[in-house]
């Protein structure tokens, strides 16, 4: 009896496992079985199976292991042979890598490498070249340098060292880290042949992206949402094409197949000859959050899995990735002050009534639905803490824009809210932000909601202020309605501009402020600690000059003791998600850096965690006390 693999090589490239009649029907149920338990979804027929190819690698073991105990023979396509030979090497490459891996290569040779390859115009630092050694050794390799350190840089020199001469390059980027791309380019590469090395854009739609894929540019760049619509044409072009693949903040992809960015990426992960995947923050929540990404470097060996399932996860992914840490970018320390701000009357009661709202929760997370409905209520808590305002203009919308709830207090409360127009902790960040361009100095002011990145901005616009969110696109320079503009009319300082106001979703990721900027205030932060911590090194990062301290201000709202405080929560679980990155990442100054906030008197997204929802109860309800916050070092 037989069993045969075939590795479809058309525009889906897929894989199928058919039977013999011959088969008997436990072997059979036995090979489902193993098949839905990595593809739920997978198409199974009385005697064929058609799935993922990397769900055919994931499950190959397990067939070996069957024949060993039914006796059966498997037959392969040339292509299935092929491809499963080129996994058995990259199992075997995975099974021989160790803590040593790069000292193989000669570090010194780097540079002379490079020069003769055209990267020329940059130098290298030491660790730098150190990292680009070891992920040279590496089949496919991680970067987690903190942000800021050069993974770019790192990236570009790793690509010219081990690619072919007819390897294709391709990144999958957020839309605002396209820009920092081409800066690598043009600050690496000779002026000579510059133009070879130009990273063309996948933009435009299907037709457009279609026919730039004909034309197979050597160096191509797409976002990870317009990967997600085109990704037959991607496929086609990686089943022709070698092609090395860089996923850049590869932390987008860490909800895996439950997202269609990262379900999109692991069905194309088997097709590249090279995977190199870049984050600063890899883990932003939970362990659960390495999974996805190690499965997209490393396909079919269930090795995402096995490290999130480990008790000792450092120890597994110490020598699949390199780190450069804060203390080796020899950057002047981050001077950070929590400042504490009086909710308004008004804000107050309303904070108290949606508060309510939250602590209902406790006994209702018990599915992904009750969950959305919880995480929709802490952003309304989180939100009025930051600016009532916003919640009350979705209260008014919801109603046809009316003033009457039907309800006395709350409409006496709404009509507070309206008629204080803005919150003290927007009034607070401006008071600030002008202060210290009194003094001199910029400033950029990190909000998360998205009116109030556009109300600060309209308050600031007497000293030039800017603001990006995602409704601002990508575009030219010198066009001040796009996000590269209006940064560069932040760095120029043209029409007086002082202040770039902004939200960490939008803008926290490719984008480099430390030349001209060195003060941040923090209107509001979420539990997102991705966020927190790659908006914070937009302006504390390698190039930084010694003698320049970086200031940052983090606005907390006050509430009284019985009401508990949720920006209090926001700091607790930052320091804990900080905590598991800093061990699985053996870099303890993710823990340390968040010490300062000892000293302090404690006075948007959907990454919040049924934890996160926790510890917000508690709070709400009061079993937090205030001196728990104070003296837990929290970021």
């Amino acid at each position: 009896m037989k069993i045969h693999i075939e590795y479809r090589v058309n525009r889906d490239p897929s894989g199928s496992i058919i039977a013999d009649a011959d088969v008997p029907p436990n072997l059979w149920n036995r090979i489902a079985s193993a098949v839905l338990g990595v593809e739920p979804d997978a198409e199974i027929l009385d005697r064929e199976v058609h799935l993922e190819w990397t769900s055919v690698l994931s499950i190959a073991m397990d067939i070996a292991s069957l024949r060993q105990f039914y006796h059966f023979e498997i037959t392969y396509s040339s292509a299935a042979l092929e491809e499963l030979c080129r996994f058995r090497n990259e199992v075997q490459a995975l099974s021989t890598l160790s803590t040593k891996a790069g000292q193989d290569i000669c570090v010194a040779e780097i540079d002379s490498r490079l020069r003769d390859l055209g990267f020329s115009r940059r130098c290298l630092t030491d660790e730098q070249r150190r990292d680009t050694a070891a992920l040279i050794a590496l089949r496919n390799g991680a970067n987690f340098s903190v942000p800021g350190a050069g993974k770019t840089t790192v990236a570009v020199a790793v690509h010219l060292l081990t690619r072919s001469q007819d390897t294709h390059l391709l990144i999958v980027a957020p839309k605002n880290a396209f820009s920092s791309w081409d800066e690598a380019i043009n600050d690496c590469m000779d002026a000579a042949i510059i133009d070879q090395w130009q990273i063309v854009r996948l933009v435009g739609g299907v037709d457009n992206i279609q026919e730039t894929l004909m034309s197979a540019p050597m160096s191509m760049i797409i976002s990870y949402d317009q990967l997600s619509r085109v990704q037959q044409l991607v496929r086609l072009f990686l089943s022709s094409h070698p092609t090395h693949l860089i996923l850049d903040e590869s932390h987008r992809i860490k909800s895996g197949t439950q997202s269609q960015r990262g379900d999109t990426l692991l069905r194309l992960a088997h097709l590249p000859v090279r995977r190199d995947i870049l984050s600063g923050t890899p883990i932003t929540n939970s362990k659960e959050d390495i999974g996805p990404q190690l499965d997209f470097l490393w396909p079919g060996q269930r090795l995402g899995r096995t490290a999130i399932t480990s008790e000792n996860l450092n120890h597994i992914i110490r020598p699949l990735h390199v780190r450069t840490t804060k203390t080796e970018l020899h950057l002047p320390p981050v001077s950070k002050r929590i400042m504490s701000v009086d909710m308004s009357p008004s804000q107050l009661a309303l904070y108290g009534m949606m508060r309510k709202e939250v602590l209902a929760q406790r006994v209702q997370v018990q599915n992904r639905r009750s969950l959305r409905a919880a995480r929709r209520a802490v952003m309304r808590l989180l939100q009025v803490s930051s600016n009532p305002l916003l919640v009350v203009r979705k209260m008014m919308n919801s109603i046809g824009d009316a003033r009457n709830f039907g309800d006395p207090a709350l409409d006496s409360i709404v009509q507070d809210i309206i008629s204080d127009v803005d919150s003290p902790k927007v009034l607070k960040a401006c008071e600030l932000a002008r202060q210290f361009a009194a003094d001199g100095f910029k400033t950029v002011i990190w909000t998360s909601f998205t009116k109030n990145v556009e109300r600060i901005a309209e308050l600031l616009s007497d000293i030039g202020a800017v603001f990006i969110h995602g409704g601002i696109d990508s575009g030219d320079v010198d066009d001040q309605n796009t996000r590269e503009g209006r940064i560069r009319w932040f760095h120029d300082g043209q029409g007086g501009c002082q202040v770039l106001v902004a939200n960490p979703a939008a803008c926290s990721e490719g984008i480099s402020l430390h030349r001209v900027c060195h003060r941040a205030v923090y209107v509001d932060r979420t539990y997102n600690a991705g966020h927190y911590v790659q908006s914070l090194d937009r302006i504390h990062r390698l190039g930084l000059p010694k003698h320049v301290n970086t200031h940052i201000y983090i606005l907390e709202s006050t509430a009284p003791r019985v009401l508990g405080s949720i920006d209090y929560s926001v700091r607790r679980r930052l320091q804990v998600k900080f905590d598991v990155m800093s061990r699985v990442l053996d870099d303890a100054e993710l823990r340390e850096l968040q010490l300062h906030d000892e000293e302090d008197q404690v006075p948007l997204d959907y990454s919040v965690t049924v934890e996160d929802l926790f510890d917000l109860i508690d709070e709400l309800s009061g079993r937090s006390s205030a001196s728990g916050v104070a003296s837990a070092g929290l970021p």
